[in-house]
């Protein structure tokens, strides 16, 4: 494999979608260090898991050497990305912007190479613009054009609301990359019209187009929906290393190759060897606390993860949780509710008695109080007694 191959099969691992490969190729050849944008909104003070995988490939790049550009959009936060939206969305205050800033420049340097990253916002140039710029920039697109975007279409047919600042949002993300001369810009699946906008812009500004490279929505714990703090299904990178380790524990058997794709550093070919391995008959287990330990090791220490591990041994192994256990997904609510249907009481008040004896467990952990509410999104092992274990995904 020649270099030119194995930088773009690095650049291609895991990704969904880039547009133009053959564009990209050229650029690589030229053989000087391309300048990589990826844009944050700062709508959260914390990052999880799924925000990370384009933060990794980000990483990718700069392995290879290139120039990158974190771009914080304190400009486009107060606007609001209607992406994927059937509503207008709430823009957010400056200060809540600026605070949710503060917190993605201190947590995105547990991944990438700070002297190697320029930090932007673009503010910087779009505050500049002015009115007079603005509508000069909101006449590079039409209407029409912005109809062709999926959630927009939908809310113009079913006669439901669209703010014409909505419409600036793609091109003000767009004028982000003629700002920052990018060559090459990352997005989720669901970004790919505002991406596209992007090289449009380029064009009609006399530069060469971006290249763009989308990648996949993580999935949550339960395995179905996007990774969200609203859905309960995610992994905070700032949570304890115990949390996360747990968490990432949790995950089935096929949502971890996911995971091991887009969110691990290994060489796929390690990885390859992971997946032989299981064939082979070693326990998925084992590889999935090798994931475990490499993320927390990389949002806490090394001694963080040999820690977590000690402990989840203790908790669960020693504690002899069964490899294989029924899985199911019920309904969230109160804990008694959510044993009986799972299956593993009778009744809830069958549940309640098992929660006064100290018979019930999730995640190892006893529970005490009768009172407790599970909610959609976790998925958990629940344990009545020494035998009945059932892994429930609660939606």
């Amino acid at each position: 494999m020649s270099d030119l191959d194995s930088q773009l099969a690095l650049i291609k691992r895991g990704a969904d979608e880039l547009l133009i490969e053959a564009e990209l190729l050229e650029k690589l050849k030229k053989g000087r260090p391309l300048r990589i944008k990826a844009g944050f909104d700062p709508t959260a003070p914390d990052l999880h898991l799924g925000h990370t995988v384009l933060i990794n490939k980000l990483r990718h790049f700069q392995d290879l050497g290139h120039q990158i550009l974190f771009l914080i959009g304190d400009f486009t936060g107060m606007i609001g990305d209607p992406s994927g939206k059937n509503t207008t969305r709430p823009p957010l205050t400056r200060e809540q912007v600026l605070e949710n800033a503060k917190t993605y420049q201190s947590q995105i340097f547990k991944i990438l190479d700070p002297e190697k990253t320029e930090i932007c916002f673009n503010s910087t140039w779009l505050n500049e613009l002015g009115a007079a710029g603005m509508i000069k920039l909101a006449s590079h697109y039409t209407v029409a054009r912005m109809l062709e975007r999926d959630d927009f279409s939908k809310r113009y047919a079913n006669n439901q609301p669209i703010a014409v600042h909505e419409f600036l949002y793609p091109l003000v993300q767009g004028y982000d990359s003629v700002a920052l001369k990018s060559d090459v810009e990352l997005g989720g699946t669901d970004q790919k019209f505002n991406l596209l906008v992007g090289r449009e812009l380029q064009k009609q500004y006399g530069q060469s187009p971006q290249c763009v490279l989308m990648m996949p929505l993580l999935e949550g714990l339960d395995g179905v929906n996007k990774m969200s703090k609203s859905l309960g299904n995610y992994i905070g990178i700032a949570e304890a290393p115990n949390e996360i380790f747990g968490k990432v524990m949790s995950v089935s058997d096929d949502l971890m190759w996911r995971y091991y794709d887009l969110l691990s550093f290994r060489a796929s070919a390690e990885i390859a060897r992971f997946k032989q391995d299981i064939a082979g008959g070693r326990n998925p287990r084992d590889i999935k606390v090798l994931l475990a330990q490499e993320l927390v090791a990389r949002f806490h220490t090394q001694k963080a993860a040999e820690d977590a591990l000690a402990d989840f041994e203790a908790r669960f192994q020693r504690g002899a949780m069964p490899d294989e256990m029924p899985e199911m997904t019920v309904p969230a609510g109160g804990i008694a509710q959510v044993l009986k249907q799972a299956g593993l009481v009778g009744s809830t008040s069958e549940g309640l008695r098992q929660i006064e004896g100290g018979g019930v467990r999730i995640n190892g952990d006893k529970v005490s109080d009768k009172a407790l509410q599970l909610v959609a999104g976790e998925t958990v092992v629940l344990q009545v007694g020494k035998r009945k274990f059932v892994r429930v995904t609660l939606n």
